[in-house]
């Protein structure tokens, strides 16, 4: 990990290693899983007395910001995904209508997060967006599939990070934990749409792009369109799927009674007995 962590300037006291540790993980620099640097080299960068950093690893640890692994460092603890609790992420999971509230919701938080990116979103922030649109076009090129799927999330992640809002920031990462987790199973069926790759790519360009040239209704607009097509594609892919599952169930009865089996035409008498 660089060097993130600021020398503590006044009196160097636990309490100031806390705060800075607090101001990262709220901010997004520091993430789920991220290992934090070796005792030595973090009392280092903080320029501060090693017992003084454990008391504040200590401090942190117990209000269940860090863990420490056994032989494993220290690393940042699962902060994200406390807006759902374990009971309604089963419910969730179990309600089709669900998946439809969860993309309504998506579309208007994601347009606003769009829109604060191309107002707010640093040189930094713009690097970073790059590196993530070069490996989404890279992954569209050589086709694939987990691939695209898992920078999608990075892309929709970084755009949320470029609006600088804390509460966007978790609020939108406890959704996108959802779709880590599975809890909608049909989250892949949009990529089974025909042309849907070449589609959504076109539609993260955009945001990208809207993003990059600073413009806030462009970047809302693009970012809602893109929901709305996911939201238009899954519902397509799911009535695609159940005609498959009604047409196989047709050929299998037919060819279970028999296609050479007289039948009654449309608007002919029955036979009488």
């Amino acid at each position: 990990m660089s060097d993130i962590f600021s020398r503590i300037e006044h009196s160097r006291t636990a309490d100031e290693v806390v705060q800075q540790i607090e101001s990262l993980i709220l901010e997004g620099v520091l993430r789920t899983g991220d290992r934090l640097p070796g005792e030595r080299e973090l009392a280092r960068q903080f320029e501060v007395s090693r017992p003084i950093l454990r008391d504040a690893l200590k401090s942190l640890e117990g209000r269940g910001l860090l863990t420490t692994r056994p032989g494993g460092g220290t690393h940042v603890a699962d902060v994200i995904g406390q807006l759902f609790t374990k009971p309604v992420t089963d419910l969730i999971s179990m309600h089709r209508k669900a998946v439809t509230d969860y993309l309504e919701y998506r579309r208007e938080i994601e347009a606003i997060a769009a829109e604060y990116a191309a107002r707010r979103a640093t040189s930094d922030d713009l690097a970073l967006l790059d590196r993530i649109m070069a490996r989404m076009d890279e992954a569209h090129r050589t086709g694939d599939f987990d691939d695209e799927a898992e920078i999608d999330v990075e892309f929709h992640h970084a755009v949320c990070e470029c609006a600088h809002n804390m509460i966007l920031l978790h609020t939108l990462r406890s959704c996108y934990r959802l779709l880590s987790e599975g809890v909608f199973q049909n989250r892949f069926l949009v990529f089974t749409v025909p042309g849907a790759r070449e589609a959504l790519l076109a539609q993260h360009r955009a945001i990208y792009t809207a993003i990059k040239a600073g413009d806030p209704a462009a970047a809302r607009q693009a970012a809602m369109d893109h929901i709305s097509y996911v939201e238009r594609s899954m519902l397509e892919a799911e009535r695609s799927g159940d005609w498959q599952r009604v047409s196989r169930l047709r050929l299998r009865q037919r060819s279970d009674a028999g296609d050479g089996a007289p039948r009654q035409r449309i608007g002919e008498p029955a036979e009488k007995p």
